[in-house]
């Protein structure tokens, strides 16, 4: 269980440190940076290459809304759902912790949004809370709806993670000028932390949402799956 827990803080830790800190630091050279484009497929990299490299020891969630949905579909004991959780949102912590220090380290260093989630005055479009709720339940939904296909025992195995990091690509392409991109209280509490103020009063959203959406995907593979 404990190498487990290790794996997915890894793979969190990565995640965040990956797709925030590409928005972070590329956010610096507009006419030069990676732009949403360039942070979408860095989110989605952090994924598949984790999810190669550490998924057959934990299963790679890195997200507790994966572990949410997984776990309604019949997929992961529940008994084990707290501490995978547990584990991921320490590796997000961890990950913000060590962009802060590398951000700070330039001479004319400010915080910002620090790659944090919101919505009203703090989405990037200026998206209202309610448009904010529908985006990451239904994005999150979706995300799970291409777990749980993708790691069926109906599809050719070994392919699993490209069709996951690819759709958080896809999730982000969508979402980041709604949100900033969620889909994963993980992800959004260890900037929150950081950012305080309004990221912290409106973290609520980004656990509420995914969750929902998580445990909504894994009902809804049940429906699809005619595998039993």
């Amino acid at each position: 269980m404990q190498k487990k827990l290790l794996a997915e803080f890894l793979g969190t830790f990565w995640l965040v440190f990956g797709g925030c800190g590409s928005a972070i630091f590329a956010a610096a050279f507009p006419s030069l940076g990676i732009g949403f484009l360039g942070v979408a497929f860095a989110f989605g990299l952090t994924v598949l290459t984790m999810a190669f490299a550490v998924g057959g020891i934990s299963g790679g969630h890195f997200n507790p809304a994966v572990s949410v949905g997984l776990t309604v579909a019949g997929r992961f004991p529940a008994g084990q759902l707290i501490p995978y959780i547990i584990a991921q949102v320490i590796g997000a912590i961890v990950a913000a912790a060590v962009l802060y220090l590398i951000a700070s380290g330039k001479a004319d260093f400010q915080l910002g949004g620090f790659a944090a989630n919101g919505y009203g005055e703090h989405s990037p479009g200026g998206y209202s809370m309610v448009s904010a709720l529908v985006a990451e339940i239904v994005l999150t939904l979706f995300f799970l709806v291409v777990i749980l296909g993708s790691t069926s025992s109906k599809v050719p195995a070994g392919f699993a993670p490209i069709a996951i990091g690819l759709s958080l690509t896809l999730i982000h392409l969508i979402s980041i000028p709604i949100t900033n991109t969620s889909v994963n209280p993980a992800r959004s509490t260890g900037q929150a932390l950081f950012v305080g103020g309004w990221a912290l009063q409106q973290l609520w959203l980004f656990w509420v949402a995914p969750i929902v959406g998580g445990a909504l995907g894994g009902i809804v593979w049940k429906l699809v799956d005619d595998s039993e």
